[in-house]
């Protein structure tokens, strides 16, 4: 058989098998019900290697295997009897990105025949053999909110070489591209990219694009680097060019922070510094956009005006595929979630015999467990066990649902400055830190006005319109924001609640190191302490980062 079409046809498998048991898994526990955590500790353990995180899967060393990438890791864990594989359609999007803050990427015309000479299809079946998808939008097709009429897509170098052309560019002996209005060739210049080692399959798709932008004359080379020092540079917007991945929210405002002139700032979401009067304006209908209508019609626009001004290219959105050991039921999954979340680990138990640690594999080093900083999936798969918001999202159904606070409700109010929105949450009652001082409106508060006043880059598109804060009660808040939008509630009732006891203190949250700091209240703690359902307890860098169950987390049955 073709090997090509003897992949397909694994894929196709796995996909009916997963479909069966995403509804046999919501018919058995919602997420409404579950009453956890079970496991009394967890180890996420720290494992670089791909094949050593396939090889620890295999022999049962960890029980949790997420972000599954190379074709031949998923067909061969797919096979062995003792692992559950699940697979769901991500949220998930890799992009090449320019700095368009120097020249050359500050050329519009350079960067729209970079996207052009991308074979973005071929580097997807040579390197995902159908777990991924090619991207040629900047939402991933995940979202309802993808546009599908976008001009500018596939790949055509001799359309690239005419658009350069056209715009007075040249090529010099060497094939090298000259600049209009001068006679100097392009210098060398870096794609920044992690290791092969900790991601083989991002760093070969690196160097076919370096490779591919090399052929229509820019004179790029690979540069890989330790992930943390990357993503430092990128914060510091020192670099030419670089590859990442976001996974992003079922909301498309994240447009907005990831282009909008305004997060052009050191550490924003920002990162090619696009500075546009006329994408502006586009964003800022969609992140003010009054109703759904409104919100998609300026989500259309903004990514036809993207697709047009180039700050990035999108290349590939892929599968999320995980590896649960079979010794563990409860799993929760879903066409939107893999088996590596939240959910599963607040329910997760063993078939038979007594509890025992849980193995979590993490793929790199947690860069910073500072959550004022810490921007890298790594970094958050730590602290979101840690950490809650104040509403959750359901895996199946992707609605809100209610979690630190118990209700909520929107209302747009009149005043003298116009209309406003108003967001009212009534807090849970049930719900102490983890150091025992109990949980109130006042921690909300000082979370929010700590990220607004210090304007913390990581948030500051979700508290930038917060103007006013009351609290008519202990667990009850309201919010009132300055202008009306659709996504208000969620920009709120998504960010990681802080103690107040604990961040009062912060003076430099750039350097705060919680992990490191002893707990003013409980002494056998750090200040890495909130309301979630793990404890931290130490990180051994290298090894792994140890957790206790939260014995006063109140989904625990009392």
């Amino acid at each position: 058989m073709n090997r090509f079409w003897e992949k397909y046809i694994i894929l196709l498998t796995l996909l009916f098998f997963f479909q069966g048991s995403y509804c046999a898994a919501e018919d058995r526990l919602s997420p409404l019900k579950i009453t956890g955590p079970k496991v009394y500790e967890l180890y996420m353990v720290i494992i670089r290697d791909p094949d050593a995180q396939v090889l620890a899967a295999e022999k049962g060393d960890i029980d949790v295997l997420g972000d599954i990438i190379r074709p031949v890791d998923v067909e061969r864990l797919s096979r062995n009897p003792d692992l559950d594989l699940s697979l769901a359609q991500a949220f998930h999007g890799f992009f090449l990105g320019f700095n368009l803050r120097k020249s050359p990427w500050n050329m519009e015309e350079l960067r729209q025949a970079a996207w052009l000479a991308i074979p973005r299809e071929k580097i997807v079946r040579d390197l995902f053999s159908g777990y991924a998808a090619p991207l040629s939008t900047f939402l991933p097709p995940a979202s309802p909110y993808a546009e599908k009429d976008i001009p500018l897509s596939g790949f055509d170098p001799v359309k690239a070489r005419e658009i350069l052309k056209n715009a007075g560019w040249k090529w010099d002996s060497e094939g090298i591209l000259i600049p209009p209005g001068t006679e100097k060739s392009l210098e060398k210049m870096k794609l920044l990219s992690p290791t092969a080692q900790v991601a083989p399959t991002t760093a070969e798709l690196a160097s076919r694009s370096v490779e591919s932008l090399n052929d229509i004359g820019i004179p790029l080379e690979l540069d890989p680097m330790d992930f943390a020092t990357m993503i430092s540079r990128l914060n510091e917007h020192d670099f030419d060019t670089y590859v990442l991945a976001w996974s992003m929210t079922r909301d498309p405002d994240s447009l907005f922070a990831f282009y909008h002139s305004s997060m052009n700032i050191k550490g924003g979401y920002n990162i090619p510094g696009i500075n546009d009067p006329e994408l502006d304006k586009a964003l800022e209908e969609l992140r003010w956009a009054p109703d759904e209508r409104s919100a998609r019609e300026a989500s259309s626009l903004s990514q036809k005006l993207l697709d047009k001004k180039v700050p990035a290219i999108p290349i590939y959105s892929r599968y999320s595929i995980a590896s649960v050991n079979r010794r563990w039921k409860n799993i929760i999954k879903s066409r939107v979630s893999t088996a590596d979340n939240t959910w599963s680990l607040l329910s997760m138990e063993p078939v038979k015999g007594e509890m025992v640690p849980l193995h979590w594999c993490l793929s790199d080093e947690p860069r910073s467990l500072n959550p004022f900083s810490a921007g890298s999936a790594y970094d958050w798969q730590v602290m979101g066990t840690i950490y809650d918001g104040l509403l959750a999202v359901d895996p199946f159904t992707l609605e809100d649902i209610p979690w630190l606070a118990e209700e909520w409700k929107i209302e747009t109010v009149t005043r003298g400055d116009g209309e406003k929105t108003r967001l009212y949450f009534r807090l849970r009652e049930d719900v102490v830190w983890q150091d025992g001082k109990p949980f109130t409106a006042e921690d909300v508060k000082s979370t929010i006005l700590f990220l607004r006043d210090n304007m913390i880059p990581r948030y500051l598109d979700n508290v930038r319109d917060v103007i006013e804060i009351a609290i008519p009660d202990n667990y009850s808040i309201e919010i009132t924001m300055k202008g009306v939008s659709y996504w208000y509630l969620h920009n709120i009732g998504g960010l990681p609640i802080l103690p107040e006891h604990i961040i009062r203190n912060v003076k430099d949250w750039q350097n705060w190191q919680p992990s490191k700091l002893e707990n003013p209240v409980d002494k056998t703690l750090t200040q890495l302490v909130g309301t979630g359902p793990f404890v931290f307890r130490e990180y051994r860098i290298g090894e792994y980062v140890r957790f206790t169950r939260n014995e006063k987390f109140w989904l625990l049955e009392q």
